[in-house]
C-alpha cells in the first residue's frame, strides 16, 4: 500500500515537472519574441528619425518655392523638380560654352623631346611649345606664325638647361585661312616640326 502511494506521488511530481518545463519554455519564447519586437521598434524609430533629418536637410538646400508644404511627399517631389531644372541649366551652360569657347589641346612628340599645345578661344589662341634649345629658333617660329596670319601679342620664353619653353599669345587675323581648332593645331605642329629638323644657321 505504501509503495503504491509513493509511486502515485512520484508520477504526479513527474507530471507537474513536465508541465512547469513546458510553461518555462513558453515563457522564454514569449520573452524572446518581445525582445525581437522591441529591437524592431527601436530600429524603425531610428530609421524614421534619420529620414526626417535628411528631409530637413533637403528642404534647407532648396528654394522655398519648391517646398511650400512640409510633408515628405512634397519635399521629395520638390527635390526631384529642382534637380531636373539644375540638369537643364547645366546642359544649357555647356552648350553655350561650346558655342562661344572652342578649346583644343594637341601634342605631338618629336624624338621624345618636343611638344606643342594649342588652345583657342574665339579669335585668340595660346600656343605652347617645348623643344631642345637651338640658335635662331625663336625668330624662325615668330616668322612662321606671322606667315600663318597669327598676330603675336605676347611671348614668354623659359630656358631650363638644354630645353626651351615658348608661350605665344596670338590673335587669329581675319585673313587667316585656318578656320578650326584642328586646322590651327595641325598647322602649328607641322611648322614647328619643320623648324626642328632644320639645321641652325
Amino acid at each position: 500500500m505504501v509503495l503504491g502511494l509513493e509511486s502515485a506521488v512520484f508520477q504526479e511530481d513527474k507530471l507537474i515537472g513536465k508541465r512547469w518545463g513546458r510553461r518555462g519554455k513558453m515563457v522564454k519564447k514569449r520573452e524572446e519574441i518581445e525582445k525581437q519586437r522591441m529591437v524592431h521598434i527601436a530600429v524603425e524609430r531610428n530609421r524614421r528619425k534619420q529620414m526626417n533629418e535628411y528631409l530637413c536637410v533637403l528642404r534647407s538646400m532648396m528654394p522655398s518655392s519648391y517646398t511650400q508644404r512640409g510633408d515628405q511627399a512634397s519635399i521629395v517631389g520638390g527635390t526631384i523638380k529642382f534637380v531636373k531644372e539644375l540638369e537643364q541649366l547645366v546642359q544649357w551652360l555647356e552648350g553655350k560654352k561650346q558655342r562661344h569657347e572652342h578649346i583644343c589641346y594637341s601634342g605631338q612628340d618629336y624624338s621624345g623631346e618636343s611638344k606643342v599645345e594649342v588652345r583657342v578661344i574665339e579669335r585668340y589662341a595660346n600656343i605652347k611649345m617645348r623643344a631642345e634649345n637651338r640658335p635662331k629658333q625663336l625668330l624662325k617660329v615668330a616668322l612662321e606664325l606671322h606667315s600663318l596670319q597669327l598676330l603675336i601679342l605676347h611671348v614668354n620664353v623659359t630656358t631650363i638647361r638644354q630645353m626651351v619653353f615658348y608661350c605665344f599669345s596670338v590673335k587669329i587675323e581675319d585673313e587667316c585661312e585656318l578656320n578650326t581648332v584642328g586646322e590651327i593645331t595641325a598647322a602649328v605642329n607641322q611648322m614647328f616640326q619643320r623648324i626642328l629638323v632644320e639645321k641652325g644657321d
